[in-house]
C-alpha cells in the first residue's frame, strides 16, 4: 500500500508532519481531516511504495499515468463549479472536502480531471488563485484577481457567489448579442452564396448565347462577364489568399501591438466605438460593485474590475483614474478625467452615491441600465441593417440581372 507524506496544522495552530499508509490520495486526505488536522500538504512517498513484480523489466515503469482527457471546460462548467464551491464553503463543508466533493461529482470526465488537479495543486501547498492562475485557458485573468481578492479578505464563499452570478448575466449578454446578430449574418452568407451561384454558374451559359451572335455587348453586361470570367479563372486563389490574410490578421490581432491598435480603431468608429465603451463600462461597474458589495477595499476591487474591461485603451485610462484614487482624490473625480469611458452624468450618479456610502448599490444599478440601454440600441441597430441588407443584396442580383436580361432585346436584330 503507498506511503503519504503530509503536512498539516492542528487545532492550536501548531504544525505537525507525518506518514500514514493509503490506498490513494483522496484516502490519505480523509485519515488526515480524520485526525483533526487540517492539511497544508500532502504527497506520495516512496518508502513504502509496493515491491516490483518480478517479471518486470528494470526500464519499466511500476505504474501508468492517468490517460489525459482530450476537451475544454465550457462556460457553463466554470459557472457550475464557482457556484457549488460557493455554496459548500458557505454550508461550513472544509474547503479541501469541497474541491474532492466536486471532482467527483462532477459528470463531465474533462471537468473531473481538471477539478482534480486544483485539488491537487491546493493540497500541495499552493492558494486556490495561485492553482487557478495555472489554467489561464479555463480560468480567466479577472475571475482568478477576484478569487485572489477573496481568499486576501477571508470572504471567498462570498467572492465566488458573485463570479457566478457576474458569469451569468456576462452569459446572457453574449447570448443576446449573438441572437441579434444571426439573421444579418444569415442573410450576408446567402448573399455571397448566391453571387458565387451566378458568377460561376448563371452568367456563362448567357455568355455563350451571346457570343455566337458576334454582337458587342452593353457595358454593363461586359463588366459582369469579366466579373464572371475572373472570378472562375482566379476564385480559388482569391479564396486561398483570403484565408492566409485572414490567419495573418489573427496573428497581428493577438499580439498586444495589434490588439491596441484595432482597439483604438473601434473606439474611434461612430457607431460602434460608443456601443464598446458602454459596454466596457457596463462590465466595469457591474465588477466594481460587485467586489465592493463583497467587501474588497477599493483600491484592491479598481485594480480587479480594470481587468474587465477588455478593451486595453480603457484600461489604461482607467489605470491612471486608479492613480489618483491612491493619492486620495474620490472615485467620482478621479473617473471624470475618462468622457470616453464614464459620462458626465455617470460620474454624478457614482460621486453622490459615494458620498452616501452606498457606491455598490449605485454601481450595479448603473450596470443594469446601461445593459438594458445596450439591449435597445443593439436591437434597432439590427432591426435597421436588415433592411439595408436586403436592399444591397436585391441591388447586386438585380444589377446582374438586368446586364443580362439588356442585350436579350437586342438579339432579334442579330437573328434578322
Amino acid at each position: 500500500m503507498p506511503q503519504f507524506a503530509y503536512k498539516a496544522l492542528q487545532a492550536n495552530g501548531a504544525l505537525t508532519e507525518g506518514f500514514l499508509d493509503a490506498s490513494n490520495r483522496q484516502e490519505a486526505m480523509r485519515q488526515v481531516e480524520g485526525r483533526g488536522l487540517k492539511p497544508i500538504k500532502l504527497s506520495e512517498s516512496g518508502g513504502a511504495a509496493a515491491p516490483k513484480k518480478s517479471g518486470a523489466s528494470a526500464g519499466t515503469p511500476a505504474a501508468a499515468s492517468p490517460a489525459r482527457v482530450k476537451g475544454k471546460i465550457t462556460p457553463r462548467m466554470l459557472e457550475n463549479f464557482t457556484r457549488l464551491l460557493s455554496s459548500l464553503l458557505a454550508a461550513g463543508v472544509p474547503f479541501s472536502r469541497a474541491l474532492v466533493i466536486l471532482h467527483r461529482e462532477s459528470a463531465e470526465p474533462v471537468a473531473k480531471q481538471k477539478w482534480k488537479e486544483i485539488h491537487d495543486l491546493v493540497i500541495d501547498g499552493l492558494s486556490l488563485s495561485k492553482a487557478m492562475e495555472r489554467s489561464p485557458e479555463t480560468f480567466p485573468r479577472v475571475y482568478v484577481a477576484m478569487v485572489e481578492a477573496g481568499e486576501t479578505g477571508g470572504f471567498l464563499d462570498l467572492v465566488l457567489a458573485q463570479i457566478a452570478d457576474f458569469q451569468a448575466r456576462e452569459k446572457e449578454l453574449k447570448s443576446k448579442v449573438m441572437t441579434a446578430l444571426m439573421y444579418p449574418i444569415i442573410l450576408l452568407i446567402l448573399a455571397i452564396g448566391v453571387l458565387i451561384f451566378l458568377m460561376v454558374f448563371f452568367i456563362p451559359r448567357f455568355q455563350l448565347i451571346f457570343s455566337g451572335f458576334n454582337a458587342e455587348l452593353p457595358l454593363i453586361t461586359q463588366i459582369i462577364v469579366k466579373t464572371s470570367q475572373l472570378v472562375r479563372g482566379y476564385g480559388l486563389f482569391f479564396g486561398a489568399g483570403l484565408i492566409i490574410a485572414f490567419f495573418l490578421l489573427r496573428s497581428w490581432l493577438n499580439s498586444p501591438k495589434g490588439r491596441r491598435a484595432w482597439e483604438g480603431l473601434l473606439l474611434k468608429l461612430n457607431i460602434i466605438g460608443p456601443l464598446v465603451a458602454q459596454f466596457a463600462m457596463a462590465r466595469f461597474c457591474r465588477m466594481l460593485g460587485t467586489l465592493l458589495g463583497a467587501g474588497v477595499p477599493l483600491i484592491s476591487a479598481l485594480n480587479v474590475a480594470r481587468r474587465s474591461i477588455g478593451n486595453q485603451v480603457l484600461i489604461d485610462a482607467v489605470s491612471e483614474s486608479i492613480d489618483r484614487v491612491k493619492e486620495g482624490k474620490p472615485l467620482g473625480k478621479s473617473l471624470a478625467q475618462n468622457r470616453n469611458l464614464f459620462p458626465g452624468a455617470i460620474v454624478e450618479m457614482i460621486s453622490v452615491a459615494e458620498e452616501s456610502g452606498k457606491l455598490d448599490v449605485e454601481l450595479m444599478r448603473i450596470a443594469t441600465v446601461t445593459e438594458g440601454d445596450l439591449d435597445r440600441q443593439l436591437k434597432s441597430a439590427v432591426a435597421l441593417a436588415e433592411p439595408v441588407m436586403l436592399f444591397v443584396i436585391a441591388a447586386f442580383i438585380g444589377t446582374i440581372f438586368i446586364g443580362m436580361v439588356i442585350p436579350i432585346f437586342s438579339l432579334q436584330d442579330h437573328i434578322k
